[in-house]
């Protein structure tokens, strides 16, 4: 039987939580790296047992962590982010300048084919390769390069290279999302990148249909259809079905289009799910009722999928990492709560439980489908 490991990152260290196909039984190992912040840790597709985790602290700065050997043992690799010669500065909040600078990394995502390529997406907006399993990184300093980067400015997370998808089909085409600059878009691996945020308004920006600087929350796609992709942006959710050269609104009926995750159902393209927040002031579910939301549409329709969730006095939120499926034949869906919950559904959403409680605030939730 088929075995799913849940890789969760906390405010307070690493969780890995592990479980046969059933998903009825869960083992909890952790905290790794206790008391650090882990912003993601996420595994390898094509060797389960390398996985890399992002680790910081205010105080002693930023580890990447490498595991060979599906997280029992863990071992530092190369940390050094040089920004890759590209003088200048951004935007800040009162629209003065501000030099660019490394604080944190975001997102790692791990190549479709070779365990030893990994990206790294950073704050201040920047992305990183290494070729060596995370011992060297080099920058792919096309992005910061483009012509819109003094107009890019931090989102109330900071300026964060958060989202980080590979194209399954074109291998020159990668994705990316940064809070607040918008999506961008390279065929060419990553020399050369354009903004694609065609028709996505964002009301408190100086021009709401700019180029640049709104504030994507997270894109999604099916690989079997890397060309649709999904937005949860800061308001409104979205959908392009030209990779990112046109943006339409597929909010429809739901309670809120304020969130932070979007994930796109293992074996069904067309079905999505998002977890709506009352407001950008207001963290947390409307009328303190944790409800994710599907559509098996595509977007527009969208049905509350409550059972096993709390329908009352419930005020957490859900992060952008903090949503994942698994590739089992009935779907699992999994996210982590800011109250230290991680919930799990083995039938696609119908019916949730929480493998874990009390955690530390999650940051992230990925999963791997173990032979």
């Amino acid at each position: 039987m088929s075995q799913v490991r849940v890789l969760v990152g906390t405010r307070k260290g690493a969780f890995i939580l592990t479980s046969d196909g059933s998903r009825i039984r869960w083992t909890v190992d952790g905290p790794f790296f206790g008391g650090w912040e882990i912003y993601h840790l996420k595994g390898s597709p094509v060797d389960p047992s390398r996985l890399y985790a992002s680790q910081s602290t205010g105080w002693f700065g930023q580890l990447i962590q490498r595991s060979n050997d599906g997280g029992r043992s863990w071992e530092p690799v190369g940390n050094t982010f040089a920004y890759d010669g590209v003088a200048g500065t951004h935007q800040w909040y009162d629209g003065t300048a501000h030099p660019w600078e490394f604080k944190r990394v975001w997102h790692l995502e791990p190549s479709l084919k070779d365990p030893d390529v990994v990206y790294a997406g950073i704050e201040d907006a920047a992305l990183f390769r290494s070729e060596d399993g995370g011992r060297t990184w080099n920058e792919l300093s096309g992005l910061r390069s483009h012509g819109s980067g003094p107009r890019w400015q931090p989102g109330a997370g900071g300026m964060c290279l958060h989202t980080i998808l590979l194209d399954p089909v074109n291998k020159g085409r990668i994705f990316i999302a940064i809070s607040a600059a918008g999506a961008f878009r390279t065929d060419d691996g990553g020399a050369t990148w354009r903004p694609i945020n065609r028709g996505l308004r964002s009301e408190h920006i100086p021009d709401p249909t700019a180029e640049v600087g709104h504030c994507v929350h997270r894109i999604a796609m099916h690989p079997s259809r890397p060309q649709v992709l999904f937005m949860q942006k800061h308001w409104d959710v979205m959908r392009s079905d030209d990779a990112g050269d046109s943006w339409h609104e597929i909010s429809g009926n739901l309670p809120s289009d304020f969130g932070f995750p979007i994930e796109v159902h293992a074996h069904e393209p067309d079905t999505i799910y998002v977890v709506p927040i009352k407001s950008d002031s207001e963290h947390y579910p409307p009328d303190g009722k944790l409800r994710v939301y599907r559509s098996r549409t595509g977007g527009g329709e969208w049905e509350a999928l409550t059972a096993g969730l709390p329908q009352r006095d419930c005020y957490v939120n859900v992060l952008r990492d903090a949503m994942a499926v698994d590739s089992l034949d009935a779907c699992g869906v999994y996210f982590g709560t800011t109250g230290g919950q991680v919930y799990a559904s083995a039938d696609s959403g119908g019916n949730w439980a929480p493998i874990v409680r009390d955690l530390p605030a999650v940051l992230s939730v990925e999963v791997q489908t173990l032979p």
